[in-house]
């Protein structure tokens, strides 16, 4: 068990592999590997709401350089207005010969300073920016003109001939390495997929045990969560790998740059909800993995098991997993929902303050689900029924298909789907707990000679208890009680025989079938319904009378 769940962890090592699949060092004025653009939404720097100032980056070639900071109504007019500015600078410098250099100068106009590119207006320092980096206007404006200097150099060294070929070769790199994850990650999901069917194989060709059964059906449960668990995480790392490796050769070009930022932020709240819903399946999964384990791992040490009880453990087993698989469903669900809220910026607090003022209006006016949860939970937890049994609950009855905390869903002989809530069961009569009785009635004539007919019952009773196709069926030998009662049909007598769970209704038309059989060979004939009429009508008598003395 502890190298499958290691197996669920390594998969992802490949998604992390992804984003850094070559690392290369070279001289500033070659080819270079980018890091991923630092994607940050414009932040808040002041609390006050009537006047509240962000903060944002501004980029070249989808690369960071440089924070503005303004107000929040103002921020986006500024920011689009500088970065246009500077893309047309750009564009102008790039277009110049090799060999021209960049002049990015601070002036003052009307004592604020100023900054030009090449002759060209850029933008004007403010206050905001200052305080944004807790320096002067002056100090803020030399700051800015350093960073700008450097990175357009830079940038029109990357858009040269032999620069170019460098990220070329970069790329080729980075896409043969792909390739090559790409392709171990592949061969190792099919050897472990090979593996994995090894030990269930053999968990079938060798059912020994009493409880075999039991712990093979929840060992199966448990390997398939882990290989859908394993499976998902291998497609994963596969699209982790593919996506990863192209967004990096994205970033090694200027001229693809730009769509590396586009890509990542419109990706980022997708993204985002996409790892909080992996992370809610996942974790579902495995808590259905652990689940079934527990119950495995309950019933092989033998803490509950015994002859008599196997059966109604395996029914218990059955409903405990269920009903806990539901509820940890539930939480899982409603913890992701509330994750994916926080990814998405929302704040949860005052969500769950009116969700709180929402439940507690909500459980006034539905007291009858809580009783449904409430007497749910004792039926599962008093073993009253399980799942597979079969009960009757007042007038109706069937086979348990379905049993949880809201609902009792009943199978009844006709095929008809009865549902009860669990509030509604008052009273429940339980015909397949631990064990069943088959409870025989059987008529005989009065003329019968009821000492034969009692032992040729018995005998018929206690040869088939003894053979092999019905001893584990049988659980006790099967008792005669004698002479029930006088009915209208004849002599009723009544005979008791203990099965297993269930077992009651073959066994009895099994007996009903034998005991036809040797009556008929006996000469004891089944009585049916009679009645003796008596007449005390004395005219009715003296007119017969006269009839017959006329004749």
């Amino acid at each position: 068990m502890r190298f499958q769940f290691l197996a669920l962890a390594l998969p992802a090592v490949g998604i992390a592999s992804s984003i850094a699949i070559v690392a290369v060092s070279v001289p500033k004025a070659t080819a270079q590997i980018p890091f991923l653009p630092q994607m940050q939404a414009p932040s808040s720097v002041s609390n006050d709401s009537n006047n509240r100032v962000v903060s944002g980056w501004i980029y070249l070639d989808g690369r960071p350089l440089f924070q503005i900071a303004a107000s929040k109504t103002n921020f986006p007019e500024r920011s689009e207005d500088i970065q246009k500015k500077l893309q047309k600078i750009g564009q102008n410098y790039f277009q110049s010969p090799a060999k021209t250099a960049v002049k990015v100068e601070v002036r003052k106009v009307n004592e604020l300073p100023v900054i030009y590119v090449n002759g060209q207006y850029l933008m004007t320092i403010t206050s905001e920016d200052a305080r944004l980096r807790q320096v002067d206007m002056s100090t803020s404006a030399n700051q800015i003109v350093e960073s700008l200097q450097e990175d357009l150099q830079e940038a029109k060294q990357e858009r040269q001939t032999q620069s170019l070929i460098d990220q070329g070769k970069i790329a080729a790199g980075i896409a043969l390495t792909i390739i090559v994850i790409s392709w171990g990650v592949h061969s190792w999901q099919r050897r472990s997929r090979k593996d994995s069917v090894h030990p269930q194989k053999e968990l079938f060709n060798h059912p020994t045990p009493a409880d075999q059964p039991i712990t093979t059906q929840l060992n199966q449960r448990q390997h398939q969560h882990l290989q859908e668990v394993k499976k998902r995480l291998f497609e994963l790392t596969q699209a982790g790998i593919w996506v990863g490796g192209s967004f990096l050769i994205l970033g090694l070009f200027p001229y693809t740059r730009g769509f590396q930022v586009g890509i990542l932020t419109a990706a980022q709240f997708p993204l985002r909800l996409g790892v909080v819903l992996l992370g809610t399946y996942v974790t579902v999964r495995l808590s259905y993995a652990l689940i079934d384990r527990f119950a495995s791992t309950l019933i092989s040490s033998g803490a509950f098991l015994t002859l008599e009880s196997s059966e109604r453990l395996q029914l218990r087993v059955s409903t405990f997993s269920s009903v806990t698989k539901s509820i940890a469903t539930v939480i899982c669900v409603g913890v992701g929902f509330l994750l994916a809220l926080v990814s998405l910026g929302i704040d949860i607090v005052p969500l769950l303050a009116g969700a709180s003022l929402v439940g507690v209006a909500v459980s006034l006016a539905s007291q009858n689900l809580i009783k449904d949860a409430i007497n749910g939970f004792l039926i599962i937890i008093e073993d009253q029924y399980a799942l597979g049994d079969v009960i009757t609950v007042g007038d109706v009855g069937g086979l348990v298909e379905n049993l949880n905390l809201r609902m009792t869903q009943l199978r009844d002989s006709e095929g008809r789907l009865i549902t009860i809530p669990n509030s509604e069961i008052k009273v429940v009569a339980n015909l397949s707990s631990r064990w069943s009785r088959a409870d025989l009635t059987i008529p005989i004539a009065y003329q019968a000679d009821t000492e034969q007919a009692l032992k040729l019952i018995e005998t018929v009773a206690e040869k088939m208890s003894q053979e092999l196709q019905w001893q584990h069926q049988i659980l006790e030998p099967p008792q005669v009680l004698g002479i029930d009662q006088f009915g209208d049909r004849g002599l009723i007598i009544r005979v008791w025989i203990k099965t297993q769970p269930l077992k009651q209704w073959d066994v009895a038309r099994e007996f009903r079938r034998r005991l036809k059989v040797a009556l008929d060979k006996a000469g004891i004939s089944i009585s049916v319904p009679q009645q003796a009429i008596w007449v005390n009508d004395d005219q009715l008598l003296n007119f017969h009378s006269k009839e017959l003395s006329q004749r």
